[in-house]
């Protein structure tokens, strides 16, 4: 020790009297400070037995997953984290669970969890990016996905996702956006809708506003309070229409909302760590 005291003190021209050098605080007081402010447990705690079993738990979540089983994977996930706390696999395991079942702030927090635990974990940057978009967020789903690009430039996956955030983004700031997912062409062309927009045509009431809304367009009456009317009355039979749609087609509905999952998002067939 005195050796190197000496090497130091003719190194950096210093010596043991120049205490206005000193720090404030030892570096173990600075370690200790910063340990407890980051709230991180340290590696040494989870014990060799815990992190197998608690790899063996991921497995068996991975499993659960591509069965679709979203609430058991979450149950085996959160187990793994239990045992090995400082694992960001199965935060960000986890996070894809929670997605799967609506449950988006809990994925965002376990992304962000996971980011603490390793920062360089491009597969949390993007699993955050999907369930920020889930809820709108589109800016910091923007974020997210370039940051997971950043760490991971070839992946598909993040550039395709992205495009689709920043679409989302310029269809909501859009005057004429509608935000929907999906076009109207796919509809329209729809036997099943066809079908049923026929049945609402053959409606008298709709034949009858239908006839009196062109007879203004033409150059019948003005459109005055009785335009408004038309307008309600349109409205109505809209509802009318959909209502019965739900009711005599359920499927068709089902197809509409599963067309509208497929458009919005791609990556949901992604492998699990």
């Amino acid at each position: 020790l005195q050796v190197a005291i000496q090497c130091l003190e003719t190194v950096f021209k210093i010596s043991l009297e120049d205490t206005h050098l000193a720090p404030p605080q030892h570096l173990i007081e600075m370690f200790t400070n910063s340990f407890h402010k980051n709230d991180i447990l340290p590696l040494s705690d989870s014990l060799p037995e815990n992190v197998e079993k608690a790899d063996q738990l991921k497995d068996e979540g991975n499993n659960h997953m591509k069965e679709e089983n979203y609430s058991a994977a979450v149950d085996c996930y959160t187990r793994a984290i239990e045992l090995d706390p400082n694992n960001a696999v199965y935060y960000c395991n986890r996070a894809a669970a929670q997605s799967k079942l609506n449950k988006y702030s809990e994925a965002i927090k376990d992304c962000k969890r996971a980011i603490e635990i390793d920062p360089k974990y491009s597969k949390a940057y993007g699993r955050m990016g999907l369930a920020l978009t889930s809820v709108n967020k589109y800016e910091e789903a923007i974020t997210s996905y370039q940051k997971a690009l950043d760490l991971d430039p070839e992946n598909d996956s993040y550039k395709s996702n992205l495009k689709i955030a920043e679409q989302k983004l310029r269809d909501m700031s859009s005057p004429t956006g509608t935000g929907l997912g999906f076009d109207m062409a796919s509809l329209i062309n729809n036997p099943a809708f066809i079908s049923m927009a026929a049945s609402l045509m053959q409606n008298p009431q709709v034949q009858q506003l239908m006839s009196g809304m062109m007879s203004n367009a033409i150059g019948g009456p003005a459109a005055g309070v009785g335009g408004l009317s038309d307008l309600s009355s349109l409205i109505h039979a809209g509802q009318q229409f959909a209502q019965q749609i739900q009711q005599q087609n359920p499927e068709l509905i089902e197809q509409l909302r599963n067309h509208v999952r497929s458009r919005s998002f791609s990556g949901s067939t992604e492998e699990h760590s």
